[in-house]
This record gives C-alpha cells, sequence and structure tokens, in this order.
C-alpha cells in the first residue's frame, strides 16, 4: 500500500488561508487529501514552475485558486501559498 504524502506548510500559507471563502478553503481540504493520497492526479493539474519560481511546483484548488509548493523529498511536500495567480508574483 502506498504511503500518503506528508503535507506541512508555511506561516505564509496559513495566513493566505485563513483568509479565503470558506467554500475555497472547504474545497482546499479536500484538493490537500487527494494531493497526499496522489500527487500527480490528473485533476490536480500538478506542474513544475519556471523562472523565478523554479524549484517550487502548483497545483489547482479550481479554476481560479492555486496551491504553490516544494516538494521536499519524496515522502513530504512544503505549502508555500494558496490563493489565485496572485501568488506567483
Amino acid at each position: 500500500m502506498k504511503k500518503t504524502l506528508e503535507i506541512r506548510v508555511t506561516p505564509r500559507f496559513e495566513k493566505s488561508f485563513s483568509k479565503l471563502p470558506e467554500k475555497i478553503q472547504v474545497l482546499a481540504i479536500k484538493k490537500q487529501k487527494l494531493f497526499a493520497a496522489n500527487p500527480k492526479s490528473a485533476a490536480l493539474k500538478t506542474h513544475k514552475l519556471k523562472g523565478k519560481l523554479g524549484g517550487l511546483s502548483s497545483f489547482s484548488v479550481n479554476f481560479s485558486y492555486r496551491i504553490l509548493l516544494e516538494f521536499v523529498d519524496d515522502e513530504t511536500a512544503l505549502f508555500h501559498d494558496i490563493g489565485d495567480h496572485d501568488i506567483y508574483k
């Protein structure tokens, strides 16, 4: 049986998450669980970023919201931020 990915969060992620509308928070939690079970799920559209955010990845919560993350190792992901496309700036 495949082990689920451990998810850690930064203070910035916690702050951004707390400011989201409740329905987006609920959806984000569902997507986090899916990510932990299968980071490469097609439903998440997980992808590596380029440029100044090279080394980081992101996945979709919905059409507007993304989670910005880093794969620390094969068993751990660190969530840096959550929000709309402005998190890429």
